[in-house]
């Protein structure tokens, strides 16, 4: 700043001064840009303050220098730039963070996404040489070898250390054989290393050829370094999670448990792993190595070329470290603070977020129907959300669900097959659109950034019917009486809120709670006859985590949460969706939250009038909201808050987001 004021002299110390006075209001009189300069005669107080309002809704910031002196043009037409304007990125943001901040789409360290199968951790073990190498591996990973059937794929004789999961190594390491070592593991050039890593032989190391647009991809020290220190060329991987065939076959050994109190053989810590009951019956029938189960029921399946379909840790632990991420990200990883190293459950979570703000902005931006915020089945994703769509949301399936025969996701959300081909785990910036992500797709409500901040059923329906309706779950009644009605709807102290909710609710009676599974009709229907109740009032204990013994008899078990409304629960997602932008109440609150959001304040009685006549304007739009902006920033109620002076700031508006209790499940 100090050097660019040293090269214009005086004029510039005046028109800075001006627009300062501008901007922020001393008195009557100020010296305008242009009447510095010798220029055109001075806008009013009142238009200079409408147009720093108009420069921070629509562009995020004050208006520059060269701004001002636009605005004090004779030949200014404030609706053209205002038109001109509405149609960037920036005034996509100032929209999205409307939303944004009603949701909280942040996901806690609570959700940990590091299934095992796609998650590569390591070990330090001594190479031939004596000095310390890196071995990636999978827990639970199925090998020929007994030895190390199901854990690390060297053994206690082999390093001279034991590996217990999420500690450091025990014993005094042992150089491990040349003939072992190549014997067991392999040499890889990985993604996370190489652009071209689905080359022969790739070259293009991180760093050098990499293209500016995916500097958010920033491995962690670690990933890119041995224990020595030297630069990573290759890593080294268990044979068995470097292989690269896209089927295996079912894997079984006929292993029956061992007499109580017998020891693990091989000098293992676990016992020998048992045969997957599947697995068992189905043994040699080929499987999909994407399938959630391929890890611990095959031998055949590895991460892939270049082990595209897993994720690197730093170390052994749940939830290694993997990539740098900004320490927090206000609105998207455009404009990050400083970033830290992060764990590979943050990286995941970090482009959910990412996700759902390329989803928004795009809304905003190319001026679509907003209500497609929950009815589009399309989104936008780039190579890490590909990874996770094509390899991870699947490994995250499905150990509960595998009682009722349900092995891999039959119906995801996300339909694998419709991940874009070419688009790798290390590519950030490079987002394609995805038109239709699924049959039963449905906006927001069907992202992992939604499902898994919001866990419960309802959770997801109470931040639908706050963020957009602008209604909220509050009891008229404190008292709670004792009872034993599992009906919430009529339970005595719960029915005020519940009546409402508990339909709401039903609509996700097919999404798992805390996960993004979908429950699918033939493998769980609404009234399942495995889960009635026995003679003790009790149904199978695989059936607690999908049917609500509540609502069961001794015919048949009912789908959890589906109680309130089977049809609610055949419809899903979508057809809340559906409910909600068809009420009224959809499009006022939109209205509301924008206009609450333009003028600074809450909104009050005073601004009925306002809003009802936004809301006309908005919804013959198409629900558009370029449109209702528009209308907005042309009122009178717009230029009122925007003329105030420095003593009586604009106020961020108060109404509450989406309240906690979601987040916790909404429940009494």
């Amino acid at each position: 700043m100090q050097r660019a004021l040293s090269t214009r002299g005086p004029l510039v110390l005046a028109s800075l001064l001006a627009v300062l006075l501008a901007l922020f209001g001393s008195g009557p009189r100020f010296v305008p840009v242009a009447a510095a300069a010798g220029g055109a005669a001075p806008r009013t107080l009142e238009e200079y303050r409408q147009f720093r309002a108009l420069s921070i809704d629509i562009l995020g910031r004050f208006p520059t220098r060269a701004e001002i002196e636009e605005l004090e043009r004779p030949t200014f037409d404030r609706e053209a730039w205002v038109q001109k304007h509405l149609a960037g990125p920036a005034y996509a943001e100032r929209l999205t963070r409307i939303y944004m901040d009603v949701l909280r789409l942040e996901v806690g360290n609570a959700v940990n996404v590091t299934p095992a199968a796609t998650t590569l951790r390591r070990e330090q073990v001594q190479g031939p040489d004596g000095k310390p190498i890196y071995v990636y591996y999978r827990r639970g990973q199925r090998r020929a070898r007994e030895a190390t059937d199901g854990e690390f794929c060297l053994s206690k004789e082999e390093t001279g250390l034991e590996f217990p999961q999420n500690q450091p190594p025990r014993g005094t390491a042992i150089p491990v054989k040349k003939a072992v070592l190549d014997a067991e593991t392999t040499l890889v050039r990985p993604w996370w290393l190489y652009r071209d890593f689905l080359q022969v032989s790739p070259q293009l190391r991180y760093g050098a050829g990499w293209n500016d647009a995916d500097a958010a991809f920033v491995p962690g020290d670690r990933l890119l370094k041995e224990p020595d220190g030297a630069e990573t060329v290759e890593v080294r991987v268990c044979k068995e999670e470097a292989q690269t065939r896209d089927m295996g076959t079912l894997h079984a050994t006929g292993r029956v448990p061992p007499p109580p109190g017998t020891p693990p053989p091989h000098g293992r810590l676990k016992p020998l792993p048992l045969d997957d009951g599947y697995a068992k019956t189905h043994k040699g029938e080929a499987l999909s190595c994407r399938d959630a189960m391929a890890v611990t029921s095959s031998i055949d399946c590895g991460c892939g070329i270049g082990l595209q379909y897993c994720t690197p840790g730093d170390g052994n632990g749940d939830q290694p470290n993997a990539f740098a991420l900004p320490s927090r990200t206000p609105l998207g990883d455009s404009a990050p603070l400083p970033r830290t190293v992060q764990s590979i459950s943050a990286w995941h979570k970090h482009w959910w977020s990412e996700e759902v703000l390329h989803f928004f902005g795009r809304i905003f931006e190319e001026d679509r129907d907003f209500r497609e915020v929950l009815t589009a089945r399309g989104t936008e994703v780039n190579g890490p959300l590909a990874q996770f769509y094509r390899a991870t949301s699947a490994a995250r399936c499905c150990s509960r669900e595998r009682a009722f025969g349900m092995n891999d996701e039959i119906e995801p959300l996300f339909d694998t097959k419709v991940v874009p081909p070419q688009l790798f785990p290390n590519e950030t910036g490079s987002w394609l659109a995805v038109p239709d992500r699924s049959a039963h797709a449905s906006g927001l409500l069907t992202m992992p950034v939604f499902l898994e901040k919001f866990a419960s059923r309802r959770a997801r329906a109470a931040a639908v019917y706050t963020a957009f309706q602008c209604k909220s779950f509050v009891s008229t009644n404190a008292e709670l009486k004792p009872s034993t009605e599992p009906n919430l709807m009529v339970r005595p102290g719960c029915a005020g809120c519940h009546a409402t909710l508990e339909p709401l609710a039903a609509y996700f009676s097919r999404i798992e709670e805390t996960s993004t599974v979908y429950l699918p009709e033939s493998k769980f229907p609404l009234k399942n006859p495995a889960c009635k109740l026995g003679k003790n009032g009790k149904a199978p204990g695989f059936c607690d985590a999908f049917y609500d013994p509540a609502f069961g008899d001794a015919s048949a078990g009912l789908l959890r949460g589906a109680y309130a409304s089977a049809e609610h629960a055949k419809e899903g997602p979508q057809g809340l969706a559906d409910m909600v932008v068809r009420s009224p109440e959809f499009a006022s609150c939109a209205v509301s939250r924008v206009t609450a959001s333009f003028l600074g304040r809450p909104l009050s009685t005073d601004d009925d009038a306002l809003v009802q006549s936004l809301t006309g304007t908005f919804t013959k739009a198409g629900y558009r909201m370029r449109p209702l902006v528009l209308a907005l920033v042309r009122s009178d109620a717009y230029r009122k808050a925007n003329n105030l002076r420095s003593g009586t700031p604009r106020q961020l508006p108060t109404e509450p987001a989406v309240p906690d209790d979601a987040v916790h499940g909404g429940t009494k």
